[in-house]
Formats: C-alpha cells, sequence, structure tokens
C-alpha cells in the first residue's frame, strides 16, 4: 500500500471515529426514542465502516 493510500485511510479512520462521537452524543441527549434509536443505528454504522477501514492497515 502507498503512502498516499495510507493517508487516504487514516484520514477516513479519522472522520469516522468523529462521527461514530457525534452521534453517539446526539443518542445521548436526544428523549424521543425513535430519533434515539436512529442516533444508535448511526453510530452502529459509523463503527462497522470504521472497522473496515482500520481492517485495510
Amino acid at each position: 500500500m502507498s503512502p498516499k493510500e495510507l493517508l487516504y485511510i487514516e484520514d477516513a479512520l479519522g472522520h469516522t471515529q468523529f462521527l461514530i462521537g457525534q452521534c453517539r452524543n446526539a443518542a445521548n441527549q436526544l428523549t424521543d426514542p425513535a430519533l434515539r434509536q436512529q442516533a444508535q443505528q448511526l453510530v452502529n454504522c459509523n463503527q462497522k465502516l470504521f472497522n473496515s477501514f482500520y481492517d485495510l492497515v
């Protein structure tokens, strides 16, 4: 894997970590159960995406 490809993966990991944190914060602050569940699903989807990117390195 080239250094440029590794930088891209590192950047993607950072973005997905940011999204996980934002969605987790939203899920913790929301009072509507349906919205809270949707935010938690976004956390799970972004965590899977993070794991996929991480497995590339």
